[in-house]
């Protein structure tokens, strides 16, 4: 008998089972506790609704968690499921099998197992639990420690919490999910925490009524598309602690004024943030934004941003950029007296940055070789997009002969050289013969210099 036959001999076991469902609901009573997590992952790729309602209810450890589970739209379903049948009455739950869930986790983490490591101690032991919200699981065990004021009644009751990622982006599914939720957690009388760490805001202007019922202390991720800095400024200002914040289509009036002022006040608060994305105009205000950020940056997205040499030049001499991981500067025109200043950037982010975005920056045979020359001294480089420029075939061979020393580097996308595109427009009718023809010597170029673990595609292949 092989290694794998003992899981595969399990997993039949598992679907034999669950495929008697009103066995298998009484027998969970039994079951030990090790195989719950199996058990449960089972049941819900094979959207066992009734089962997975069952096993929320008498699960025996402080967390659950979806994890790596795909959850799809026949998934939708089990999820609000799961939400109905959280134990957040006492008398909801009248099994023999005590329930010890404490924090329902709904986001889609392919680093977190669906439980934490259990601790001796008796307090809430999963790693992912709000921390900074007051109506936290934690700091209410933490206030209940000092004072208990509530009746006998309200003591039997512990209060839970429900990890989620929310986009209010309008669409019918997100908002009738989201309403589910809202009246759960109203239901609760306030022993069950929404928290969202997640959040997504597509034209700000539409869901400000819902912004209302979300407590905006959990968030540490948020998104805005379509808003005004001003309206942004206050969402912020409700926020306690920001990993990432992305801007898009931001509109103000004017960067010099009081709006602005306001803005940078709140993101000097942001003493963790790792990454931003910004994509508006920042033409020569780019120092008023980053001078005020922590020197840690891990991400920034300066896409579409309408950069000046002003703003080119800060950004060589910055700070907070020092440490990059990851930069994105497409559709941002780089120009020969810009070319030293980002040579600059990435001599200095030569021994951290793993992803380097380029697209569409008019990089031609003149101003591409200098960053070419500091982009080959990245030696953690895993990505680098430099498509859709108008360079010629012999400067896309110098850069393949500059690129492929780099070890760690196994996607490029690159820029078509212009003879395959038609004589008088960059970027409009493609050539199909030449394009296979670049396609093929490309390929050759890899095999001689022993780089076949490295992909070279164009913008276009990737859509």
């Amino acid at each position: 008998m092989d290694s794998q036959s003992p899981a595969t001999l399990f997993a039949l076991a598992v679907q034999s089972l669950l495929n008697s469902e009103p066995e298998v609901i009484h027998a969970l009573q039994h079951i030990p506790r090790r195989l719950f997590v199996p058990f449960f992952k089972a049941a819900f790729m094979g959207g066992h609704k009734n089962i997975i309602t069952r096993m929320v209810k008498i699960w025996p450890f402080t967390c659950l968690h979806m994890g790596t589970l795909n959850v799809q739209e026949p998934q939708h379903e089990l999820l609000k499921a799961m939400v109905e049948s959280l134990p957040v009455f006492p008398n909801q739950n009248s099994d023999f099998r005590s329930c010890e869930l404490r924090v329902l986790d709904l986001r889609k983490d392919d680093g977190c197992k669906t439980v934490c490591s259990e601790s001796n101690d008796k307090s809430v032991t999963c790693f992912h639990a709000c921390a900074y919200s007051e109506h936290s699981i934690l700091k209410r065990e933490s206030r209940c420690n000092v004072v208990n004021s509530e009746s006998e009644g309200q003591s039997s009751r512990q209060p839970m919490e429900l990890l989620v990622d929310i986009c209010l982006n309008g669409t019918l599914g997100e908002d009738e999910f989201l309403s589910f939720l809202l009246s759960k957690a109203k239901e609760s009388l306030g022993f069950l925490h929404l928290c969202c760490r997640d959040l997504q805001i597509y034209k700000l202007c539409n869901c400000k009524s819902t912004l209302s019922c979300l407590d905006l202390q959990c968030v540490k991720e948020l998104s805005f598309n379509q808003a005004s800095l001003s309206e942004v400024t206050k969402i912020l200002s409700q926020v306690v602690q920001l990993d990432k914040l992305s801007l898009s289509k931001i509109t103000c009036k004017s960067l010099n004024g009081i709006i602005c002022g306001n803005f940078t006040t709140q993101l000097r608060r942001m003493d963790h943030l790792k990454e931003l994305n910004l994509s508006f105009c920042l033409t020569d205000h780019l120092e008023n934004i980053l001078s005020v950020l922590p020197s840690g940056l891990d991400f920034l997205s300066l896409n579409s941003c309408r950069l000046s040499h002003n703003d080119f030049k800060f950004l060589s001499q910055c700070p907070q950029v020092n440490h990059l991981k990851q930069l994105n500067l497409s559709n941002n025109r780089i120009f020969s007296e810009d070319c030293e200043s980002l040579h600059t950037l990435l001599q200095k982010v030569s021994g951290t940055l793993q992803h380097l975005a380029i697209d569409y920056c008019l990089l031609t045979d003149a101003t591409l070789p200098v960053l070419i020359s500091s982009i080959s001294h990245c030696s953690h480089l895993r990505l680098l997009r430099f498509g859709c420029n108008p360079i010629t075939m012999p400067m896309l061979k110098r850069v393949m002969q500059h690129l492929t020393c780099l070890m760690e580097l196994k996607y490029v996308v690159y820029s078509l050289p212009v003879h395959c595109y038609g004589i008088w427009d960059f970027l409009g009718r493609l050539d199909p013969q030449k394009f296979a023809e670049v396609k093929a010597e490309i390929s050759m170029m890899l095999q001689v210099a022993q780089r076949n673990d490295m992909k070279w595609i164009t913008y276009f292949e990737e859509i």
